[in-house]
Protein backbone atom coordinates (compact mmCIF):
# COMPACT_ATOMS: atom_id res chain seq x y z
CA UNK A 1 0.00 0.00 0.00
CA UNK A 2 1.41 3.38 -0.99
CA UNK A 3 0.96 5.97 1.75
CA UNK A 4 1.18 9.67 0.93
CA UNK A 5 2.98 12.26 2.98
CA UNK A 6 0.73 13.61 5.69
CA UNK A 7 0.69 17.08 7.17
CA UNK A 8 -1.05 17.46 10.50
CA UNK A 9 -3.69 20.22 10.35
CA UNK A 10 -3.32 23.17 12.61
CA UNK A 11 -5.09 22.81 15.92
CA UNK A 12 -7.48 25.43 17.18
CA UNK A 13 -7.39 26.67 20.75
CA UNK A 14 -10.49 26.11 22.81
CA UNK A 15 -13.30 28.44 21.82
CA UNK A 16 -14.23 30.92 24.50
CA UNK A 17 -17.49 32.78 24.30
CA UNK A 18 -19.31 35.58 26.04
CA UNK A 19 -21.73 33.04 27.47
CA UNK A 20 -19.50 32.46 30.46
CA UNK A 21 -18.23 29.19 31.94
CA UNK A 22 -18.85 25.87 30.28
CA UNK A 23 -21.68 25.00 32.66
CA UNK A 24 -23.45 28.30 32.20
CA UNK A 25 -23.92 31.26 34.53
CA UNK A 26 -26.32 32.11 37.29
CA UNK A 27 -28.21 34.22 34.75
CA UNK A 28 -28.97 31.46 32.29
CA UNK A 29 -27.87 28.36 30.39
CA UNK A 30 -24.47 27.96 28.78
CA UNK A 31 -23.97 28.69 25.10
CA UNK A 32 -23.84 25.00 24.13
CA UNK A 33 -27.36 24.55 25.51
CA UNK A 34 -28.62 27.64 23.66
CA UNK A 35 -27.12 26.38 20.39
CA UNK A 36 -28.55 22.90 21.04
CA UNK A 37 -32.07 24.25 21.54
CA UNK A 38 -31.75 26.44 18.45
CA UNK A 39 -30.56 23.47 16.38
CA UNK A 40 -33.50 21.36 17.50
CA UNK A 41 -35.86 24.10 16.35
CA UNK A 42 -34.26 24.61 12.92
CA UNK A 43 -36.54 23.98 9.95
CA UNK A 44 -34.74 23.89 6.61
CA UNK A 45 -35.95 23.63 3.02
CA UNK A 46 -35.50 20.29 1.32
CA UNK A 47 -31.94 19.69 0.20
CA UNK A 48 -30.25 21.28 3.22
CA UNK A 49 -29.02 19.96 6.55
CA UNK A 50 -27.84 21.53 9.81
CA UNK A 51 -25.11 20.29 12.13
CA UNK A 52 -23.50 21.58 15.31
CA UNK A 53 -19.75 21.62 14.73
CA UNK A 54 -17.38 23.09 17.31
CA UNK A 55 -20.09 25.13 18.97
CA UNK A 56 -21.74 26.59 15.87
CA UNK A 57 -24.68 25.57 13.71
CA UNK A 58 -23.51 24.93 10.14
CA UNK A 59 -26.05 24.68 7.33
CA UNK A 60 -24.98 22.99 4.10
CA UNK A 61 -26.65 21.64 0.97
CA UNK A 62 -26.80 17.94 0.37
CA UNK A 63 -24.01 16.65 -1.86
CA UNK A 64 -23.85 16.78 -5.63
CA UNK A 65 -24.29 13.66 -7.76
CA UNK A 66 -20.67 12.49 -7.53
CA UNK A 67 -20.84 12.83 -3.74
CA UNK A 68 -24.05 10.79 -3.53
CA UNK A 69 -22.66 8.12 -5.87
CA UNK A 70 -19.59 7.49 -3.68
CA UNK A 71 -21.59 7.56 -0.43
CA UNK A 72 -24.19 5.13 -1.79
CA UNK A 73 -21.57 2.75 -3.18
CA UNK A 74 -19.87 2.75 0.19
CA UNK A 75 -23.01 2.16 2.23
CA UNK A 76 -24.23 -0.60 -0.08
CA UNK A 77 -20.84 -2.33 0.08
CA UNK A 78 -20.75 -2.03 3.87
CA UNK A 79 -24.25 -3.48 4.17
CA UNK A 80 -23.14 -6.52 2.15
CA UNK A 81 -19.91 -6.83 4.14
CA UNK A 82 -21.62 -6.61 7.54
CA UNK A 83 -24.31 -9.09 6.49
CA UNK A 84 -26.90 -10.13 9.05
CA UNK A 85 -24.71 -9.41 12.03
CA UNK A 86 -24.98 -7.08 14.99
CA UNK A 87 -23.95 -3.94 13.06
CA UNK A 88 -25.29 -2.09 10.05
CA UNK A 89 -24.42 0.93 7.87
CA UNK A 90 -26.53 4.11 7.97
CA UNK A 91 -27.01 7.38 6.10
CA UNK A 92 -28.96 10.58 6.78
CA UNK A 93 -29.12 10.19 10.57
CA UNK A 94 -27.84 12.32 13.43
CA UNK A 95 -24.90 11.29 15.59
CA UNK A 96 -25.16 13.05 18.97
CA UNK A 97 -22.35 13.92 21.37
CA UNK A 98 -22.62 16.38 24.27
CA UNK A 99 -25.08 18.82 22.74
CA UNK A 100 -23.56 18.50 19.29
CA UNK A 101 -25.17 16.87 16.28
CA UNK A 102 -23.44 15.59 13.15
CA UNK A 103 -24.73 13.91 10.01
CA UNK A 104 -21.96 11.72 8.59
CA UNK A 105 -22.29 10.60 4.99
CA UNK A 106 -22.10 6.99 6.24
CA UNK A 107 -21.66 5.47 9.68
CA UNK A 108 -21.60 2.02 11.24
CA UNK A 109 -23.55 1.37 14.44
CA UNK A 110 -25.59 -1.45 16.00
CA UNK A 111 -28.43 -2.87 13.93
CA UNK A 112 -30.77 -2.15 16.84
CA UNK A 113 -30.36 1.57 17.50
CA UNK A 114 -33.15 1.95 20.04
CA UNK A 115 -30.97 1.33 23.13
CA UNK A 116 -28.50 3.94 21.86
CA UNK A 117 -30.91 6.77 21.06
CA UNK A 118 -30.03 10.10 22.65
CA UNK A 119 -32.29 11.49 25.36
CA UNK A 120 -34.25 13.62 22.88
CA UNK A 121 -34.70 10.81 20.37
CA UNK A 122 -32.99 12.84 17.65
CA UNK A 123 -30.24 10.41 16.75
CA UNK A 124 -27.78 7.81 17.95
CA UNK A 125 -25.31 8.43 20.76
CA UNK A 126 -21.76 8.75 19.42
CA UNK A 127 -20.60 6.12 21.94
CA UNK A 128 -22.38 3.45 19.85
CA UNK A 129 -20.82 4.51 16.53
CA UNK A 130 -17.86 2.39 15.41
CA UNK A 131 -17.02 4.07 12.09
CA UNK A 132 -17.82 7.39 10.42
CA UNK A 133 -17.17 8.34 6.80
CA UNK A 134 -17.27 11.77 5.15
CA UNK A 135 -17.14 12.33 1.39
CA UNK A 136 -15.61 15.78 0.91
CA UNK A 137 -17.60 18.40 -1.00
CA UNK A 138 -15.93 21.14 -3.09
CA UNK A 139 -15.17 24.57 -1.68
CA UNK A 140 -12.79 25.60 1.09
CA UNK A 141 -15.44 25.81 3.81
CA UNK A 142 -16.74 22.31 3.04
CA UNK A 143 -13.23 20.89 2.68
CA UNK A 144 -12.12 22.39 6.00
CA UNK A 145 -15.25 21.05 7.69
CA UNK A 146 -14.45 17.41 6.88
CA UNK A 147 -10.64 17.60 6.92
CA UNK A 148 -10.23 19.74 10.04
CA UNK A 149 -13.33 20.59 12.10
CA UNK A 150 -15.08 17.23 11.90
CA UNK A 151 -11.75 15.47 12.24
CA UNK A 152 -11.38 17.15 15.64
CA UNK A 153 -15.00 16.57 16.64
CA UNK A 154 -14.99 12.86 15.86
CA UNK A 155 -11.73 12.50 17.80
CA UNK A 156 -13.24 14.32 20.79
CA UNK A 157 -16.17 11.89 20.68
CA UNK A 158 -13.79 8.91 20.71
CA UNK A 159 -15.25 7.34 17.57
CA UNK A 160 -12.77 4.53 16.75
CA UNK A 161 -12.40 5.03 12.97
CA UNK A 162 -12.89 8.09 10.74
CA UNK A 163 -12.57 7.75 6.95
CA UNK A 164 -12.27 10.79 4.66
CA UNK A 165 -12.88 10.20 0.94
CA UNK A 166 -11.58 13.30 -0.78
CA UNK A 167 -11.98 14.04 -4.49
CA UNK A 168 -10.26 17.40 -4.00
CA UNK A 169 -7.01 16.33 -2.34
CA UNK A 170 -4.39 15.92 -5.09
CA UNK A 171 -5.92 13.45 -7.61
CA UNK A 172 -8.18 11.98 -4.94
CA UNK A 173 -7.26 10.39 -1.60
CA UNK A 174 -8.70 8.16 1.10
CA UNK A 175 -7.58 8.82 4.68
CA UNK A 176 -8.23 6.31 7.47
CA UNK A 177 -7.85 7.74 10.98
CA UNK A 178 -7.72 5.46 14.04
CA UNK A 179 -6.79 5.63 17.71
CA UNK A 180 -8.58 8.86 18.61
CA UNK A 181 -7.20 11.03 21.40
CA UNK A 182 -10.23 12.92 22.75
CA UNK A 183 -8.11 15.11 25.02
CA UNK A 184 -6.04 16.29 22.04
CA UNK A 185 -8.86 16.32 19.46
CA UNK A 186 -6.53 14.33 17.22
CA UNK A 187 -5.65 10.83 16.05
CA UNK A 188 -2.59 8.65 16.47
CA UNK A 189 -3.19 6.34 13.51
CA UNK A 190 -3.19 7.97 10.06
CA UNK A 191 -3.08 6.20 6.68
CA UNK A 192 -3.60 8.28 3.53
CA UNK A 193 -3.54 6.71 0.07
CA UNK A 194 -4.32 7.89 -3.47
CA UNK A 195 -7.37 6.78 -5.40
CA UNK A 196 -6.49 3.57 -7.17
CA UNK A 197 -4.82 2.10 -4.06
CA UNK A 198 -6.81 -0.22 -1.79
CA UNK A 199 -6.99 0.63 1.90
CA UNK A 200 -8.77 -1.47 4.50
CA UNK A 201 -10.51 -0.72 7.77
CA UNK A 202 -8.19 -2.02 10.51
CA UNK A 203 -10.54 -2.34 13.47
CA UNK A 204 -14.13 -2.64 14.60
CA UNK A 205 -17.06 -4.48 12.98
CA UNK A 206 -15.88 -3.41 9.51
CA UNK A 207 -12.37 -4.83 9.99
CA UNK A 208 -11.01 -5.97 6.62
CA UNK A 209 -13.49 -3.92 4.57
CA UNK A 210 -11.61 -2.54 1.55
CA UNK A 211 -12.07 0.92 0.06
CA UNK A 212 -10.77 0.99 -3.49
CA UNK A 213 -11.69 1.87 -7.06
CA UNK A 214 -15.05 0.11 -6.83
CA UNK A 215 -16.10 2.84 -4.40
CA UNK A 216 -14.02 5.91 -5.25
CA UNK A 217 -13.49 5.39 -8.94
CA UNK A 218 -9.99 5.32 -10.48
CA UNK A 219 -7.08 7.60 -9.65
CA UNK A 220 -7.48 11.02 -11.27
CA UNK A 221 -4.96 12.21 -13.82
Amino acid sequence: MTALAYERPETMSEIRTAAGPENGTENGPDLDEVVWQAWKAVELPEGYRAEIIEGAIEVSPTGRLSHARIANRLRNALVRFLGEGEYSAYQDANVIFRRKGWIPDVFVAPEDLEPYADEDGLGVDAAAVRLVVEVVSPGKRHEDRDRIRKRREYARAGIPVYVIIDDYDAQGTVTVLTEPRPDKADWLGVVRVPYGTDVDIPKGPATGFVIGEAITGPKRT
